[in-house]
């Protein structure tokens, strides 16, 4: 009962002084650590976790681990991309009009819209 009369009775300045006092205390058994390094007797546990996180999921797991891996999963083509396939590749092909307009447009003629 003693004791919670005299903290009734502590001022402002007091309750400050005590949080001081704490704080000091804090700053004496607390150490700033600004150089890190790998435990040496764990490096190869870590540097196989290091490895493993940069390799791609296709090679982390053998199957979609969520929905959204399945879009894209299996890369591979369903049609043999073959470049002499006229069905599959349109490539660009310039007739005496357009050959002439694309190397007017290169020469930075602003006339593109009329």
């Amino acid at each position: 009962m003693a004791r919670r009369q005299k903290e009734e009775m502590q001022d402002e300045v007091q309750k400050d002084e005590i949080l001081r006092e704490l704080y000091l205390k804090e700053l004496r058994t607390q150490k700033l650590y600004t150089q890190y390094h790998v435990n040496p007797l764990r490096k190869d546990r870590f540097l196989n976790l290091i490895h493993h996180a940069a390799q791609g999921p296709r090679k982390k797991y053998p199957e979609t681990q969520t929905e959204s891996q399945e879009i894209g999963w299996n890369a591979d083509p369903l049609v043999d991309p073959a470049r002499d396939d006229h069905r599959l590749n349109h490539y660009r092909v310039y007739q005496d009009i357009t050959l002439y307009k694309a190397k007017m447009w290169s020469l930075g003629e602003d006339d593109r819209h009329k």
